[in-house]
C-alpha cells in the first residue's frame, strides 16, 4: 500500500502571545517552515482578526500549510499536508514549535490517498 501524501495535524500550546498575534511574524514563520521542510512555495495569504488572531495558508507545490491562532490562549492549530517523498512535514512542525515558542506540541500524522493496485485496477480506499 502506498500513500499519496502525509498530513500532520499539530496543536501548539504555550506559544508567545506577541508572536501569534502578529500577522507579519506568523506569515514569515509559516513561509520559512515550508522552506525548512524542503517545499516549493507557490503563494500565501494571511488574515489578521480583531481583536486578535491570525489565519493563513501557504500553498506549496507539494500541497499546503495552514494555521489559525488564538493568541489569548497561547494556542495555534496547524496542518501540514505534503505529497511525494522530498518534503518532510515533521520538519515544518518542529520549526513552528520552536519559532512560536511552544512549550508543548501534540501532533499526529495521517496517510492521505492510500492506494492499492488490485488486478491492475486502481482502487482508492476511503
Amino acid at each position: 500500500m502506498q500513500s499519496l501524501g502525509r498530513h500532520v495535524l499539530a496543536e501548539l500550546y504555550g506559544c508567545k502571545f506577541e508572536v501569534l498575534n502578529d500577522i507579519n511574524r506568523v506569515e514569515d514563520i509559516m513561509v520559512n517552515a515550508a522552506l525548512e521542510a524542503g517545499a516549493e512555495i507557490r503563494e500565501f495569504v494571511f488574515h489578521k482578526f480583531s481583536p486578535q488572531g491570525v489565519s493563513g495558508v501557504v500553498v506549496i507545490s507539494e500541497s499546503h500549510l495552514a494555521i489559525h491562532t488564538w493568541p489569548e490562549l497561547g494556542y495555534a492549530a496547524v496542518d501540514v499536508f505534503t505529497c511525494g517523498e522530498k518534503v518532510d512535514p515533521w520538519d515544518a512542525c518542529k520549526y513552528l514549535e520552536s519559532m512560536f515558542g511552544a512549550n508543548q506540541m501534540k501532533a499526529s500524522e495521517v496517510k492521505r490517498g492510500i492506494i492499492a493496485l488490485e488486478d491492475q485496477r486502481l482502487v482508492v480506499n476511503y
